[in-house]
């Protein structure tokens, strides 16, 4: 019998803030390294304590004690504290997939600053609520072969049997992971959990009963003689006494090896084991087969105002500061472009995105979140300015400006910007004055042309004469009062990459009231008293009624779960009319109101139950018989020559203990989707396996969903939205709200900030099209976030044409290849750009030659011009 080998590993999981605020934590972690240089100085035998993946502890321990930087960096070279691979422990689903690969590239960076002695060689996600399919090929483009996670496979252990008819069911702990490229890496399960090895006793009769049942666990999943226990958990402080545990275990067992590890021995030991039998799991790991109350895919719509405001500032950040900078030629700002991903990945881990922590936490996080949209916003005008001064604008009007799409997207948008007719200084004694004289300033009658004097449907609206000022680099700031303009433009399918210049001219005749038909190219849009709204694709005739509707019900869950009121209660409504709201050239916007009459609450039942810690789904409680009126006022977008149609939905709640979901009829029926993920397109079903008892069935996309027949598709993108479901085979429930008062988990902790007492505009886009045309709709999905951007121009010569494009790359031409990021590489010197296969198939772009990287921005061999099936592709750009 091979001699079994018991590998214990140190650790601490430091979630940086949960169920107390940041700082709160960040004390206690203070105390752990202090601790832990206590032990090395005093105990050899304990030969190492692993960080939990995460070099962020390091900067947060040096906030606090920076006179200990050698300190860290000598027992880093020494092996004894164990660093990265990534910056933060982040979720997978609710962050975008640029601030997944930030994360591994910023984790590498920081972990080479402080030495590789001391960098664990292991893709680590303990405790993210489900894991994305591309986390087998992210591991692999970070330089790792070996990925330990906690969740999403449930071993069956014992006879190490997986029945034939499971997919997500592993026959040991360790398995082969295959991704949805087919990269395949060793998965390690922590099937005991990641503190299966915890405090440790030291008392020889307490220790005997300990490892006779924890070695027995281990036992029933492990493939190899090599036996994981994880010496530590959630804030655990360090086990002073571990060297002390592991001798009276040497003698309890003598046929055993007791060792102190690490994971790189761990892993190299168990792939040099004689591994038999290994399951393949293959794409997300979700815990489809389990009984689907702790997926935890509910904190998908927790807090959804925190889910907007991540999305918001990582596509200010990845899709229009970077690639604007590579575009302009403008100097790039790698130092603030660091710092501004950094402050956005603090955002990142599991319990601050999925908003599963106390108000506390949520609300720094909404201040850290603005901080980086501030820095995103003084970079991007900041290349706006100087780039503009390069802009041949000498034979244009004094009113003048210009409209970018900075991003790799095509782009259907309209855009408004202000314009300065005159600025007159503040004079003191004359503010009144200067006010009148600009608010009195006679304009003549305005319109909007190209660089080349052609009209453009646009709107003009005179803002009067208001405060404004300036910063300028080289004086003092420049305050004055400002007689404005704000132009109005719809931009259609705008290039990435690209600009165009407009000016206002002197026009005789006044713009004419445009008629309102509710229909463009694509669809159109009625109202009938009993059919509601009803939606009709144009080429086929086909007719959806009441294609949206509202839904609201009871949630006497937590941040975690959703658990449906015991009355079962569904509150819905559909839309009351349709009117016109404005016309702007290609463009028209119509509103339809809705409204609810929703419970207050839950009843009061629902607190003693909380208090007394009765497990969500066991509730009993229902809903308040006090009502109140929940109006949604929704404003829907056509564009001439775009099947998308836009949807902005605002409302105010003042209820809690709630649901409420956008409901979009397809008029279709489908047994599976397809939903948009990291870095890829996953096809899913639309009913759980036959272990599912959960009565919810709501799953995470990332931009969109889009349920199909044979010939026809719908596809359902939105904005910082990521929870839906769908239901009964045909209707996309999309999550829009979630109101509920409790953290959960381990304890009762109220938060009555996660009620979202607050105002909400959520936004998404409802696209009818052929099931061939999928990948187009697809591409215009994934645009729907991005923004364009205006601003004003003077009258100048320059090298750079008043209109124009970049165009860099193949990809930006193929609606099958999605880029993420266009940025400087690290070097310095290089652009680099990203993208990935959208599609199930290879992509041949005939000609195309360049050289590949890692995410690590490390040259790799491939063969440029072929892509393979939702392979994730890094580009060095000349």
């Amino acid at each position: 019998m091979t001699r079994e080998t018991v590998h214990i590993i140190s650790h601490s999981h430091w979630d940086r803030e949960w169920y107390l605020p940041l700082e709160a934590h960040r004390m206690r972690l203070v105390e752990l390294f202090e601790d832990l240089f206590e032990l090395f100085e005093t105990d050899p035998e304990f030969k190492s304590f692993h960080l939990d993946g995460q070099t962020i502890v390091l900067d947060d321990y040096l906030e606090i004690r920076p006179q200990n930087r050698d300190k860290l960096l000598h027992y880093i070279h020494e092996g004894r504290l164990k660093v990265g691979p990534f910056y933060i422990l982040q979720d997978d689903y609710l962050i975008t997939d640029e601030a997944h690969a930030r994360n591994a590239l910023i984790g590498h960076l920081e972990s080479k600053k402080w030495g590789a002695e001391g960098h664990v060689p292991v893709g680590y996600y303990p405790d993210t609520f489900g894991n994305v399919g591309q986390i087998p090929q992210l591991a692999k483009l970070s330089q790792l072969d070996t990925v330990a996670f906690g969740r999403g496979v449930k071993p069956i252990g014992f006879d190490n049997q997986v029945l034939s008819d499971d997919v997500f069911q592993s026959s040991f702990s360790e398995m082969t992971w295959q991704g949805a490229d087919d990269s395949q890496v060793l998965g390690i399960l922590f099937a005991n959990w990641y503190s299966n090895g915890n405090e440790i006793p030291v008392e020889p009769s307490a220790a005997k009963v300990f490892w006779d049942k924890k070695l027995a666990d281990a036992r029933k999943y492990a493939s190899t003689s090599h036996l994981l226990f994880m010496n530590g958990c959630d804030h655990q402080p360090v086990q002073k006494n571990l060297s002390q545990a592991i001798r009276v275990a040497r003698e309890l067992y003598p046929d055993i090896d007791f060792v102190h590890s690490d994971f790189k021995t761990y892993t190299e030991a168990v792939k040099a084991a004689n591994q038999q039998g290994l399951s393949v799991v293959k794409g997300e790991l979700t815990s489809q087969e389990t009984d689907g109350w702790y997926t935890l895919a509910n904190t998908a719509s927790t807090r959804i105002y925190l889910k907007q405001a991540f999305d918001r500032a990582s596509t200010l950040l990845a899709e229009e500061v970077e690639p604007f900078a590579i575009m302009s030629g403008q100097k790039y700002p790698s130092d603030e472009l660091t710092y501004a991903w950094k402050l956005l990945l603090q955002n990142a881990p599991h319990d601050s995105i999925c908003g599963c922590s106390i108000d506390d936490v949520h609300r720094e996080m909404e201040v850290r979140l603005a901080r980086v949209q501030q820095v995103g916003d003084f970079l991007l005008h900041r290349t706006f300015d100087q780039w503009a001064k390069e802009l041949q604008t000498e034979d244009l009007s004094d009113l003048a400006f210009t409209v970018v799409n900075p991003t790799p997207h095509r782009q259907t948008k309209t855009v408004s910007v202000d314009l300065t007719v005159k600025k007159e200084a503040l004079l003191a004694g004359k503010l009144a004055q200067t006010h009148a004289e600009l608010e009195q300033l006679p304009l003549p009658n305005l319109g909007v042309a190209d660089a080349q004097g052609n009209r453009i449907p646009a709107k003009i609206e005179d803002l009067g004469a208001i405060f404004d000022y300036t910063l300028p680099k080289d004086k003092f700031r420049q305050a004055g009062f400002a007689r404005k303009l704000r132009v109005t433009v719809p931009m259609e399918d705008m290039p990435p990459l690209s600009w165009k210049t407009f000016q206002l001219i002197e026009v005789e005749e006044t713009a004419q009231e445009q008629t309102f038909t509710f229909e463009n190219d694509f669809l159109a849009i009625s109202f009938q008293e009993g059919k509601g709204l009803q939606l009709t694709e144009k080429a086929t005739g086909r007719t959806v009624d009441n294609f949206l509707s509202f839904e609201d019900v009871g949630d006497i869950g937590n941040e975690y779960i959703f658990v449906q009121t015991a009355d079962g209660e569904v509150v819905r409504a559909h839309a009351e009319n349709l009117r016109s709201l404005e016309r702007i050239g290609a463009m028209q916007r119509f509103t339809s109101d809705f409204r609810l009459a929703v419970p207050v609450s839950a009843a009061e039942s629902l607190l003693a139950e909380q208090i007394e810690l009765v497990e969500c789904m066991k509730r009993k409680s229902s809903r308040s018989e006090q009502l109140m009126d929940l109006p949604i006022q929704v404003t829907f977008t056509l564009y001439d020559h775009s099947p998308q149609l836009h949807v902005t939905a605002t409302f105010t709640n003042q209820m809690k203990d709630h649901r409420l979901r956008a409901m979009i009829a397809t008029g279709l029926t489908a047994d599976s989707h397809e939903a948009d993920s990291t870095f890829e397109t996953v096809v899913r079903f639309n009913t759980p396996s036959k272990y599912w008892e959960n009565p919810n069935f709501a799953q995470r996309h990332r931009t969109f969903v889009s349920l199909a027949e044979e010939s026809r598709a719908v596809t359902l993108s939105s904005q910082g939205l990521h929870e839906y479901e769908v239901v009964n085979q045909s209707e996309l429930a999309l999550t829009v709200l979630r109101a509920t008062g409790e953290l959960g988990d381990w304890g009762y902790f109220p938060t009555p900030d996660a009620q979202c007492l607050r105002e909400f505009q959520v936004d998404f886009a409802i696209e009818l099209h052929a099931s061939k045309d999928k990948y187009a709709a697809y591409s215009r999905a994934k645009s729907f976030s991005s923004s364009l951007l205006a601003k004003q121009i003077s009258q100048h010569a320059g090298s750079i044409a008043s209109s124009g494009l970049v165009n860099l790359h193949p990809a930006l031409a193929d609606d099958r290849l999605c880029i993420t990021s266009l940025k400087r590489a690290e070097d310095g010197q290089s652009t680099v750009l990203r993208y990935y296969n959208m599609v199930d198939e290879e992509v041949v772009l005939e000609g195309h030659q360049a050289t590949c990287l890692d995410l690590l921005e490390h040259e790799i061999p491939r063969d440029a011009s072929r892509i393979h099936s939702q392979e994730i592709r890094t580009e060095l750009l000349e």
